[in-house]
């Protein structure tokens, strides 16, 4: 599978041959979910040029040959990473934050009453950069007020890219992203770091704990149910059998009765998936 080369701007572009793009995205469908058709080949071919530059690769294929050998499951992480888009911001797609205050979150909190317990358990599945949980614990917080401390309440909040991970551990965003936020969530749970940049405050960060994972994997290692769970904005990359096994799979890790949030541009299949429509992008499992 020999790559071309040409110059351009006296760096040097690996050209991707038909093979090469195929095995690459074979992979990124089966490890990832995300689908990439020929048409997406120029975007492939453009955003991993750094890192063939980056590892002294000259060709796609000795690339592949690394990413399949790597047993960290990074170089999948940065390849995640590097061809899609993690950009978001808080308030994205308000009405489900407006859902999830008014009637889902107090819902669950009067299940978990009845049942004797104080715990919420709630994923973000995707969790980008972290905009979302925090939000949901900010949210959390407003609901219960100082009964909050008397819940087992925090946040799992899982991606696979590394990147996006670290960033929202910081906590640490662009003024714009905060833009849409109401101002009383902005004043309380803010650290106004400069004009440009603000700070999650200590007790939201503490609230939420980030790991990476991978949701392709076919066996999710959970010991209790979730209550909740937001997955938004990442089916859009899957392709129909692949998003209807995920929500298969969130089917299986959750109580009767609880919430999924998908994106609005997303969709379920609910001939083969077991969940009751609510709102748009707002089920429950049946």
């Amino acid at each position: 599978m020999a790559s071309e080369y040409r110059e351009i701007k006296n760096t040097q572009y690996i050209e991707i041959s038909d093979d090469e793009f195929k095995l690459i995205t074979k992979h990124v469908y089966t490890q990832i979910g995300i689908s990439l058709n020929d048409t997406k080949k120029a975007l492939v071919t453009g955003r991993l040029q750094k890192v063939l530059r980056q590892n002294k690769f000259s060709t796609f294929s000795e690339y592949y040959e690394h990413l399949i050998s790597d047993k960290t499951g990074r170089e999948l992480s940065l390849l995640a990473d590097t061809i899609s888009t993690n950009y978001t911001f808080f308030w994205r797609e308000k009405d489900h934050f407006e859902l999830f205050a008014k009637s889902a979150l107090p819902e669950i909190i009067e299940r978990r009453k009845q049942a004797g317990s104080k715990e919420l358990r709630i994923w973000c599945a995707g969790s980008s950069t972290g905009e979302e949980p925090y939000t949901l614990i900010m949210l959390m917080k407003e609901v219960l007020g100082i009964d909050y401390r008397n819940w087992d309440a925090g946040i799992l909040a899982t991606d696979i890219s590394d990147r996006a991970l670290k960033i929202a551990k910081q906590g640490i965003y662009p003024a714009g992203r905060l833009d849409t936020l109401p101002p009383k969530l902005k004043s309380k749970y803010f650290r106004k770091i400069s004009d440009e940049e603000y700070e999650v405050t200590d007790d939201v960060k503490k609230e939420v704990t980030y790991r990476r994972f991978n949701l392709m994997n076919k066996v999710f290692p959970f010991k209790k149910p979730f209550d909740i769970i937001f997955c938004r904005n990442v089916m859009i990359y899957f392709d129909a059998d692949t998003r209807a096994d995920l929500c298969n799979r969130f089917h299986g890790v959750q109580y009767p009765n609880a919430y999924l949030f998908i994106g609005h541009s997303e969709t379920i299949d609910r001939t083969r998936v077991p969940y009751r429509f609510i709102q748009p992008a707002v089920y429950t499992r049946i």
